[in-house]
């Protein structure tokens, strides 16, 4: 089952050039259908982006805690934050636990847990400083150290979560007495600084849900925190990804946990914690809660973001490196879907048709990530250079003119995606010229060669990775101060 997302995203890129020879009406109705098809998709995204974008300034401007301070229990809530920490710069997750002690809820509420590795030398020591400075704001901070000799275990995030949260809850419910019944959990990265009235809003939404238990909650995660000082390149492709998560915000339909999200602690209890054996953790453990459940795990939004930091280096090539290797370790997601299958055919509970949708939205996008590129840019073009034959038909003729057109109106939604991230992205800094905020639409025009070497190249690299077994090893994406 590990072979077929590969073979499917090969044959799909290498239909234009075999089936232009050997099919060509067949190969260019292929083409046309699927620019109609990513037309329709950028469409979608562009309208729910615009929903997200208002909705996110709307709860910007609420009062959270007076919401919640109208539910006679929420003194009874309690926050555990996992925060996990390998070999970045000591500044990193001391700014995101700088930005835990701005938060509107009360701090006291709050147990920060700071997940170190021992195969990092740094970790621990930066892990006790950090603690020895702002631990006393919280109601409770830890530190754990997950041991990188546990049999069967893959070293990275998903280990280390697993070991600190089943820590936690030993300290913090076990012996110290909390109510597991009114305990969220946070996977947060050691650079993702949380929104200051996140707490406060997903207190109300705990709260106000009656199924709580069967949620998991997502804010907007934006490479913001250092977009100014990226390689235009990067900073294009950035600049896409957060509001494309700033999308998938409004589209429940598709949301699934990413990066950074909460869920109820009974709940992760309840399905054995995070998977100790996989690098990508945050689609894994949704689905595994999913199935687990019957189906009737959902992912709720927080309109707020999560502002994080984009790849980034010493210097411009180090940090082309970096984004590339990232975005494959992204795309290696498409490891858990031989899982994700195996678990639909025996999940038997709950609705065939909701299970069916979200197996289907998931391997869409998985399979569609290094072909979309390949069609829309270059099938039209090889698909007529493999058969010259083809271009005296009709449709061989009017294929270029006809995906370029409908391609051209895609421009619009950009300009709207543009729009959106000039409201949502922070001031620029007293240290960058002016200029770069003028000429930074014009840096788009960069989109056609990016989108290669930071979407397909590293998609089609993970796919044919896992498609001839070779497996790819956790890395940790280089920190700068």
């Amino acid at each position: 089952m590990e072979i077929v997302p590969g073979f499917v995203s090969w044959n799909l890129i290498l239909f234009p050039i075999w089936g232009g020879y050997l099919v060509p009406e067949a190969a260019a109705y292929f083409i046309l259908l699927f620019v109609v098809y990513s037309v329709y998709r950028s469409f979608t995204l562009t309208v729910a982006a615009v929903v997200s974008h208002f909705r996110i300034k709307a709860a910007q401007r609420v009062d959270w805690m007076k919401e919640v301070e109208g539910f006679g229990d929420w003194k009874r809530v309690r926050h555990i934050v996992i925060i996990v920490v390998a070999n970045e710069p000591q500044e990193v997750p001391l700014r995101t636990v700088e930005g835990l002690a701005r938060q509107t809820f009360p701090l006291k509420q709050i147990a920060v847990v700071l997940a170190a590795d021992s195969w990092s030398k740094t970790a621990e020591q930066y892990c006790d400083e950090i603690k020895k400075i702002h631990g006393n704001k919280f109601g409770a901070c830890l530190v754990t150290v997950h041991p990188n000799d546990i049999p069967g275990e893959i070293k990275g995030k998903s280990s280390n979560e697993n070991w600190a949260a089943r820590e936690a809850k030993k300290l913090l419910v076990d012996e110290k007495g909390w109510d597991i019944r009114y305990i969220t959990i946070t996977s947060n990265d050691a650079d993702a600084i949380l929104h200051p009235q996140y707490f406060a809003y997903l207190t109300f939404k705990f709260l106000d849900d009656p199924h709580r238990y069967e949620r998991f909650w997502q804010p907007a995660i934006v490479f913001y925190r250092n977009i100014w000082k990226l390689p235009a390149a990067t900073r294009v492709i950035n600049t896409l990804s957060g509001i494309m998560n700033i999308s998938a915000l409004s589209r429940k339909d598709r949301l699934v946990s990413f990066s950074n999200y909460t869920t109820s602690l009974l709940m992760i209890d309840k399905i054995g914690y995070w998977d100790t054996d996989v690098i990508p953790e945050d689609y894994r453990v949704f689905f595994r809660a999913f199935f687990a459940l019957g189906g009737r795990v959902e992912v709720e939004p927080i309109f707020l973001p999560s502002v994080t930091d984009a790849p980034e280096s010493t210097t411009t090539w180090k940090t082309f490196y970096n984004d590339y290797q990232q975005k494959k370790r992204w795309a290696w997601g498409v490891s858990d879907v031989p899982l994700f299958v195996e678990m639909f055919a025996k999940g038997y509970r709950g609705s065939f048709l909701n299970k069916a949708l979200r197996i289907l939205k998931v391997i869409e996008h998985h399979i569609m990530w290094p072909v979309n590129w390949f069609i829309l840019t270059i099938g039209a073009t090889v698909a007529s250079l493999i058969n010259p034959n083809f271009q005296r038909t009709a449709i061989g003729f009017a294929l270029p003119k006809l995906t370029s057109g409908l391609l051209s109106i895609t421009l619009i939604f950009l300009a709207v995606l543009l729009w959106i991230d000039s409201a949502q992205r922070p001031p620029r800094p007293a240290d960058v010229p002016r200029w770069k905020t003028w000429v930074a639409p014009l840096e788009f025009v960069l989109l056609p060669i990016v989108g290669f070497f930071f979407g397909a190249l590293p998609g089609l690299d993970a796919h044919t990775r896992l498609m001839l077994g070779k497996y790819l090893e956790y890395r940790v994406t280089e920190k700068v101060k």
